[in-house]
């Protein structure tokens, strides 16, 4: 099956807006063992749009279209729809209603050219938005199936995962169940990853692939397997899933939908344990990751934060006088912290940054202190970059330095990201 995504609109053809739907639409579809063969982006305009529909329906069985179902003049996605399927428009009133409802829930009047998003293709099946305003739906046009789906990530998002890939599926008259298996690292970059996946293929059937998806600090590695049945699926992906926990190890932080902070919470709640953190310039970032999970306020007792070693020494009644930057003084702060808040564990990260030469990026030193009733570990690297690229290299390794102590695993393996001596 053929599959093409159409995203509409000026703000995307421009490049005022980054196209994150045509990402996530393609990335689901492959996922789901379905190919996209081509992806088009046209700008609010009638005569480029027919053209774009026309094209489409000429060469894809699929096309999923994206944007143009809001209220305004220049959302044109149902008018032209109707027009290339040779319908006319015609209103769909339980959408009316729901309109109506939704604003009436908000103590408003649905205004007059909200009517306009219940007006669809005659003999469309319409296709639900639970949670927003444009409805979506889908009309054959020349050979093609055409799915039309709303601009705002989130409603397309839901949209295409709960009903429109469905259809899609059922529409190829594939038969099968998918997964996609993701492990989630840090320290490891692509280039490394692949080869220490060398050999992995041999070990896989042709219904999994292999794929890797980099945002920095972290690496995505994925493995999306087609089958019959889910038993199948077991089958086929262990053997993968088994090579790359066996020689990625302690880098893997965590896997599928876990998150590296959300591990540490919930291993520290489930041992009834608590941890205080305190950082330099790394803006917050440290606690903020671990505060924005669920069940953070059983283990989050303090989090502090300055750019300044004095200040941060006062904060728990340490003496702050003739104070180095160096790995004595993180210890200290950490054991100052840990008898300052009474918690579990104390994480301490102490960032000193030196311009280069160009002064587009600085020289950074990281020095990580862990401290619990029993010891302190420490772990040192440097990293070179930009702000942002240090403050998200800083916040990952003291994390993961955190999840390594909870889980008896050692602190200091060095990471591809740092400067090695």
């Amino acid at each position: 099956m053929k599959i093409e995504i159409l995203c509409t609109g000026d703000e995307i053809l421009t490049g005022k807006t980054v196209n994150t739907n045509h990402s996530y639409m393609a990335q689901q579809l492959t996922d789901a063992g379905l190919q996209v063969y081509w992806a088009t982006i046209v700008g609010d305009d009638r005569t480029s749009l027919a053209q774009a529909f026309e094209q489409a329906a000429e060469r894809a069985d699929a096309v999923i279209v994206n944007g143009g179902l809001g209220p305004t003049v220049d959302d044109l996605s149902q008018e032209l729809a109707a027009k290339a399927a040779g319908v006319e428009l015609e209103l769909h009133e339980p959408w009316l209603e729901k309109l109506k409802a939704f604003y009436s829930s908000r103590g408003r009047v649905m205004p007059d050219n909200n009517r306009k998003q219940a007006m669809l293709p005659a003999g469309c099946e319409f296709i639900d938005n639970p949670i927003g305003t444009a409805c979506g739906f889908a009309i054959n046009i020349g050979n093609a199936r055409f799915f039309f789906t709303p601009g705002v990530p989130r409603e397309m998002r839901r949209m295409v995962t709960e009903q429109v890939i469905p259809r899609i599926l059922k529409q190829s008259g594939m038969q099968v169940v998918t997964r996609l298996k993701r492990f989630h690292s840090f320290g490891i970059g692509e280039s490394r990853a692949d080869e220490l996946l060398a050999g992995i293929e041999d070990m896989m059937p042709d219904s999994v692939k292999l794929g890797f998806q980099s945002h920095y600090p972290q690496l995505e590695t994925k493995l999306a397997a087609v089958a019959s049945t889910e038993a199948e699926l077991d089958l086929a992906l262990a053997p993968a899933e088994k090579m790359v926990r066996e020689r990625f190890g302690n880098f893997i932080l965590c896997e599928d939908n876990q998150t590296l902070e959300g591990m540490i919470v919930d291993h520290l709640r489930n041992n009834k344990a608590t941890v205080a953190t305190m950082e330099m310039a790394s803006a917050g970032n440290i606690c903020n990751r671990l505060v924005n999970t669920d069940q953070h306020n059983e283990v989050i007792l303090s989090g502090i934060v300055s750019c300044s070693l004095t200040q941060l020494a006062n904060a728990v009644t340490m003496d702050s006088e003739d104070l180095e930057f160096g790995p004595d003084t993180a210890r200290n702060l950490a054991s100052h912290l840990l008898q300052h808040t009474d918690a579990d564990y104390a994480l301490v990260t102490l960032v000193s940054q030196k311009p280069t030469d160009d002064n587009s990026r600085s020289e950074t030193e990281i020095i990580i202190a862990i401290a619990n009733k029993e010891t302190t570990s420490t772990r040192q690297a440097r990293l070179l970059g930009g702000k942002h690229w240090v403050t998200l290299g800083s916040t990952e390794m003291a994390l993961d330095a955190l999840r390594r102590t909870l889980l008896d695993l050692p602190i200091d393996e060095k990471t591809d990201f740092e400067q090695q001596n």
